[in-house]
Order: C-alpha cells, then structure tokens, then sequence
C-alpha cells in the first residue's frame, strides 16, 4: 500500500509549498524510496490552459497532454520523473466528474451531495496516482491556505484519507509562514497558532510544522517549543525552511533540518543512506560560477517571473551544465516597438519566448532581425520559433506582408497557418496540440548535434504550424528544416536552422524543450545555446577559450 504526505499552507499564498513538497521529494529519492508528487488545486478551471500567464504564471505541460499547474514543473525537475494529468486536480475537474455521472445515472436515487460524492471523487484521484505510479510514498500538496472556502472539499477529502489507509501511511505536513516584526525585533508565532487551530478545527492534526523565515534569522529553540506546545507536535517535527539562494538549496537545507527522517520515522520507510552528492555539486555550480554570460529573453510577459519559469530553469541549468552564471534581461517585445533595440547591445544570446495573440509581434520581429543580421546565438521556442520564419520571409525571401494567421487572417502570405484539425473548434481549453511528439532530426543538423541522436520527442502547446506551402522557397533562401514530425502522406516542420557559415547558431524548434530539461540533465537545445552564446562572449571579449568570463 502507498503512503502519503500531505502539504497544507497557512497564513499567506506563496510561501512555497510546491517547492518544498518537491524538495521532501528529492530528499525520500536520495534514500532508494520511489515517489511521486500531485497537485489539487482549488480553482474552478478544469485545467490551467485557458488562464492568464499575469493570472497563474506558465501552463506546464505533462508528456501526455496535461495542462497543469506550473508547481508540477518543479516537480518533475526536483524528483526527475514524468508525471501525467492524473498528478494535477482541480475543483472543475472534479466537479466535472461527478455532474457526469450523476447524468448517466451512477448515482441513481441519490441526493448528490459535496459530502460524500465530491470528497470520494477527490479521494480517487489521489488514489489513482498511486496505483498508476507504483510511488512508495505519494505527496500531495494542497493549494490555497487553510481557512479559504473553496480548498474545504480538499481538506475534508484528505482528512478521509487518513482513515482509509491508516494513521501510519498518513502524514500531514503544514507550512506557515513565521513574520518578524521589525518594531519589536521579534519573529511572532500567532499567525502559525491560529492557522495550526483552523487546521486542526477541521479534523486535521499536522504531524510536522515548516516554517518559513528569513535565512537570517534562524529560530531559536525555545521559539521552536512554543509552537510544538500550542500546536500540539514533537518540537523535533518543528522545522525551519529559511529563504535560499537558489531553489535547488531548499533540499539540502531541508535535510539539514531533518524533514525527511520525520517523515521516515513518521510513516516507518525502510531507506538507504541519502545519496545526495551530485544535488550538492550542482548546487555548488549555481552558487560558485566560473563565468558569467547575459542573455535576452524577449516575450510579453515578462513583468511576472512565473510566466517563464520553465524557460528561466533551463536557461539556468544550462549554466550549470556549463558551470556559469547566466544573467537573464527580460524585455517585453512591446516596449520594443517604442524604445528600440538598446537592450539587446550587449546580450550573447538571445531567446524569443512563446505567446499567444497579436499584442508584442511587432518587437518581437524587429528583435528576430537584429539577432540573424547581428549573428547572435538564437533560440526561438513555438512562437518564437514562428517569429523567426515571419522575419525570414519578409526580409529574406522577399514576402513583405508574410503573417500568422493568428494575428492576420486576410496575410496574403500565411507562412504560419492553422493545424488542420484546429480548425473550427468549438472548445478553447485542452484542444491544442499538446503532449509529447516525435520528431526526426536531419543527420548533422545543430539539433541532432544537440541531441546525439536523430530521433527525439519533447512536449508541444499551440495551434499553428509552419506552412509547408512555402518550405521550397525558404530552402532556396537559406533556411533549413531539420526537423519534422511524420503526419501521414506529409510532416509537421518541428525544428528551423540557419547554416553555420551563415549565422554560428541559430535554431528555432515548435516544441517546449524546456519542460523536460533537469538540473542534472539541462536541455540539449538550451545547452547549446548557452554554449554559443559562451563562444561569443569570448569572442567579443577577445579571450581564449580556458578565460574565466566576468562582467
């Protein structure tokens, strides 16, 4: 039988309950057992697809066309397995569900009722990615914070839980946040009182109590006894969870606190020893760079750290591929458009980001020509990619009102046009092409390099393609298609690239690589180009390839 962990929050959102449920992860991993992490989160949305990147931050892709929750990013980067849609749950998913079934007549004669049918739903689900995983322990955090209306249902369910399997395959995990009042120089421990109180006025003890704080000031002992004696845990389960450097610090920090012998003392795991030297090397590699590059992300959401985070966390583990510091310059592509290129002077790199709409194309065209005039590592990601083909055809193969159809319907040169099968959709949420795709690399293109292989797969999220109408007259111009997804009597262009004589490189792909990209193993595309912009910085520095790159 699964054993789970359950992560709840108190006081305030956005105190990391996915990172920290990610790094208790990581840490059960080093010690042999096998794990899995799930989402439930509270919103009415079925999925995250239709939300506002400003709203939610980014839609993360699973390998099987799950639009999920960013956290499972981080997820899947901490405890490197691929999760599926089964590992994110959400209040419309469930309600979906249900109102399902009461139609076809599964509960025939019954009052439908949130308790027992909503709560047997949500326990189902959490249940469901036990079986399908074989995870030894499943740990599943819970969105919101206690005391919020709709995370109530979650609650209830996971209190359920606990008699369903047994106290012994239970834990539950509850991070507050632990304030200092500059004032009085204090850290106060009321706010974790009464979430602790809420938590537990609705059946729920916490077997453990993570407090969030600043580094800086650790917590003494007697602070720590106070909250194990007004919150009724062991004040060994109490534990501090400072702010880190880097997130990929948490873990170890974490361990050093001692989270995961509570839980493996908690639900009695039988472990190995932790093995978490090479977690530490790379951590050391982010923390003591030998260099440092600047690279441009050019997009237009860049206002909101989250919107990228996918694409932020490969461009870092690139660096620690490559052991340097690389400094990321957001520039909204509207701001483009008004105040020019001046960003992009002293950048080595360049990454055009992925989108929707009409809003930002302009900059991110005018951004497209410098960097291939300017012979500036590139890598376009899905719109992105869709860009460098739009400023291709205007200024190369003389098609000057080449569009998408997304933003011109009436472009007499579509050179990105509607999937056939998008066509005359009636439903927005979960009909993109999304999931995992294969894709054939051309041998010796930049991306077979890349990947030392000719066939791949990564993960995919949009509606529009490359027309192939117009694949002839880019060839003679110079562009090259390197890779392509078979689809029946014709294929999908997946990858562009431009020779090496002409640009030193500079790939576009239609896909997200970076969804599948780890600390440990960064993606192969955001590795070489982080590798080529290391080469022109050099290059631009005037220095030899063992300099040290420091700006």
């Amino acid at each position: 039988m699964a054993k789970f962990i359950f992560f709840t929050g108190g006081v305030v959102s956005s105190l990391g309950k996915g990172i920290t449920a990610a790094s208790l992860g990581r840490l059960l991993k080093s010690r042999g057992v096998a794990v899995s992490v799930q989402k439930l989160d509270p919103y009415i949305n079925v999925d995250a697809g239709t939300m506002n990147p400003y709203q939610h931050g980014e839609v993360f892709v699973t390998e099987d066309g799950a639009e999920t929750d960013l956290d499972l990013g981080h997820y899947e980067r901490f405890i490197d397995e691929s999760l599926t849609c089964d590992n994110n749950v959400t209040t419309g998913q469930v309600y979906k569900s249900v109102i399902e079934k009461e139609r076809r007549g599964d509960y025939l004669g019954a009052t439908v009722q949130v308790i027992p049918h909503i709560t047997n739903e949500i326990k189902a689900h959490i249940t469901r990615v036990a079986e399908s995983s074989g995870a030894e322990v499943c740990i599943v955090e819970v969105g919101g914070t206690v005391g919020d209306i709709e995370s109530l249902p979650f609650l209830e369910a996971i209190r359920q839980v606990r008699h369903l399997v047994g106290d012994e395959n239970v834990m539950f995990v509850h991070l507050t946040l632990l304030p200092h009042l500059g004032a009085a120089d204090e850290l106060k421990t009321k706010p974790t009182q009464h979430s602790v109180r809420e938590l537990r006025a609705i059946g729920i003890t916490p077997d453990a109590i993570v407090l969030r704080t600043d580094a800086s000031r650790p917590i003494p002992v007697e602070l720590k006894e106070k909250i194990a004696l007004f919150c009724d845990v062991p004040v060994e389960n109490v534990v501090q969870n400072g702010d880190a450097s880097t997130i990929y610090k948490v873990p170890l920090n974490l361990e050093a606190e001692g989270l995961a012998d509570i839980a493996v003392r908690k639900l009695r795991l039988v472990t190995s020893k932790p093995q978490l030297e090479d977690w530490s090397a790379i951590v050391d590699r982010v923390q003591h760079p030998h260099g440092r590059i600047k690279v441009a992300l050019v997009g237009k959401y860049v206002e909101l750290k989250d919107a990228y985070i996918s694409i932020s966390e490969a461009i870092a583990h690139a660096g620690i591929y490559h052991d340097v510091a690389v400094d990321v310059v957001r520039i909204d592509s509207e701001k483009i458009e008004t105040e020019g290129l001046g960003a992009l002077d002293d950048v080595d790199g360049v990454l055009v980001a992925p989108g929707f709409g009409a809003r930002g194309v302009k900059g991110k065209l005018i951004a497209m020509q410098r960097v291939r005039e300017g012979k500036i590592p590139f890598l376009g990601i899905c719109y992105g990619m869709q860009m460098a083909c739009i400023e291709f055809a205007r200024n190369v193969c003389g098609l000057p009102e080449a569009m998408t159809t997304e933003v011109d319907e009436t472009t007499p040169d579509p050179v990105i046009d509607f999937i056939p099968e998008q066509r005359n959709l009636d439903l927005k949420g979960g009909t993109m092409r999304l999931g995992a795709y294969a894709c054939e690399l051309e041998p010796e293109s930049l991306a077979a390099r890349a990947y030392g292989e000719t066939s791949i797969s990564e993960r995919h999220r949009h509606r529009y393609e490359f027309n192939n109408r117009y694949k002839a007259l880019f060839e003679e111009h110079g562009m090259t298609f390197s890779g392509h997804h078979p689809l029946g009597r014709t294929s999908l262009v997946e990858l562009i690239e431009l020779p090496e004589d002409v640009h030193p490189w500079f790939v576009g792909t239609q896909a997200h690589p970076e969804y599948k990209s780890r600390p440990n193993r960064p993606s192969p595309l955001y590795r070489d180009w982080i590798g080529a912009a290391i080469v022109h910085a050099r290059e631009r520095a005037g220095a030899g390839d063992g300099a040290l790159l420091r700006r």
